[in-house]
């Protein structure tokens, strides 16, 4: 087990090695995320429908 000290130096080497994403680059797959969120509520919005349909069918 390291000493506080060794612990701080090791946390602040692996820091060092974190790549940050670009601004372009977060802003084009938040829009990702939201597009395809929003694709999938359309596409189960639909298949509800279709299967309230179908029951409704059946049962009157």
């Amino acid at each position: 087990m390291a000493n506080p000290l060794q612990f701080l130096q090791q946390v602040r080497s692996e820091v060092g090695k974190i790549t940050w994403p670009a601004r372009r680059e977060v802003m084009l797959t938040t829009g990702m995320v939201f597009v395809m969120a929003a694709l999938t509520a359309l596409f189960f919005s639909l298949v509800d429908w279709i299967i309230r349909f179908g029951v409704s069918q059946i049962i009157g």
